[in-house]
């Protein structure tokens, strides 16, 4: 990790720390430093995209727990809307306690922003869609402050940033991404911890036998053994779970065949090892890796994993458990009529899908570690990941 990732991530710590107590339990929301307010202006405009259609709330909705609104694989995109991407828009929220990247004595990769890692902060991620050629496809960064001088902002910006900063674009990009990174950091509708899960933790509510049973198989270990990767204790400091580690898995998604990319039979999306720095691309155990996420509002979310492959939360658990011991279930049948398992990666990376932890350690004709009623409490549970201002869907 450099020093200036050291030192925005020190900076972000603080923020957030010093915000925390009450978190939740606020009925007016802090008011956002100058700053944090230009960052907000900027991540609800559309008119800083090539098409003037597309700004970051179209694909980081609020109402729908700052991810996409619908179930598609991808987003629409491009200077005219009609390109379309190849991955999912995950959630923003809760994504302020992320992590740079980084790889631990272990050899395990953990932290990163987007689906690969490839971004440091949450000023860089912020960045990449500006310039992205299927998103807001901008030519590039002075393009970008062009539209931004004529919003009717621009005054605001200057008197916050110095009267010169937009003769200055590329300066003036930076001072755009730590905008919207301070918004994010200080607006706490990316961070309420409002759901009645949290409400369970304060011993405000109790949760109904079904929901308990989920929340048991889904840290038993021998069961469900989500909370391996989907932490559900609170740390050493008292935060709230924020159910996911911020690692990286292979779970051998299958291939969507409605991604743009996948119609050519030799593309493959690779995830951690493709896109993360130079020097750690060497990994070839990372490929077909990517980042697990946070499962708070997942039943608001309606395309699951970074192919947006499943469209229902139901369908992700029973992918889960029956995987391995039902495989014709998700995957193709090949010319000789065998299955052809974890279809979405090279032959060469496909012993990087996790066949060890359960429940993936099962075989053909085993019995799954979770039944269906067992599935069905689980879901229960999940459900009580919702923050209080979404509605579940799932």
């Amino acid at each position: 990790m450099n020093m200036l990732a050291k030192w925005q991530q020190a900076l972000i710590a603080l923020l957030l720390w010093t915000s925390l107590a009450g978190c939740g339990s606020k009925t007016s929301p802090d008011p956002l430093s100058p700053e944090a307010a230009l960052g907000k202006l900027i991540y609800f405009d559309a008119s800083l995209s090539a098409s003037g259609g597309q700004s970051c709330a179209s694909c980081h909705q609020p109402a729908f727990g700052h991810a996409q609104p619908n179930d598609l694989p991808a987003q629409p995109g491009g200077s005219h809307l009609q390109e379309k991407g190849q991955r999912t828009s995950p959630s923003l929220r809760y994504l302020a306690y992320n992590t740079p990247f980084e790889v631990d004595a272990e050899g395990k990769a953990k932290g990163g922003f987007f689906w690969d890692g490839r971004a440091q902060t949450l000023a860089e991620q912020a960045k990449q869609p500006f310039l992205g050629k299927v998103e807001m496809a901008n030519p590039d960064v002075p393009s970008v402050i062009a539209k931004l001088a004529v919003t009717p902002y621009s005054a605001q910006f200057k008197k916050v940033f110095g009267s010169d900063i937009l003769s200055r674009p590329e300066a003036a990009f930076e001072q755009m991404a730590m905008a919207l990174q301070k918004f994010q950091l200080e607006d706490r509708s990316f961070r309420p911890f409002s759901s009645r899960f949290d409400q369970y933790l304060a011993g405000t509510i109790k949760l109904t036998p079904a929901e308990m049973r989920g929340l048991d198989l889904f840290k038993n270990a021998e069961k469900g053994n989500c909370a391996a990767c989907h932490t559900a204790e609170k740390d050493q400091a008292g935060l709230p779970p924020l159910f996911t580690d911020f690692s990286y898995d292979n779970l051998g998604i299958p291939r969507n065949l409605a991604l743009k990319h996948n119609q050519d039979p030799s593309y493959f999306d690779l995830g951690l090892c493709a896109k993360t720095p130079e020097d750690k691309r060497s990994q070839s155990a990372w490929c077909g890796a990517f980042k697990v996420p946070s499962l708070r509002n997942a039943a608001v979310r309606q395309a699951f994993f970074h192919n947006g492959q499943f469209k229902s939360l139901r369908e992700v658990l029973v992918f889960y458990v029956q995987r391995d011991t039902h495989p014709e279930k998700w995957y193709p049948q090949s010319a000789d009529g065998r299955i052809d398992k974890f279809n979405d990666l090279p032959l060469v990376y496909k012993n990087n899908v996790n066949v060890e932890e359960v429940p993936y350690e099962r075989k053909k004709g085993q019995t799954p570690a979770l039944d269906e009623a067992e599935i069905e409490d689980v879901l229960a549970f999940l459900r009580t990941l919702t923050d209080a201002d979404l509605k579940p869907t799932q």
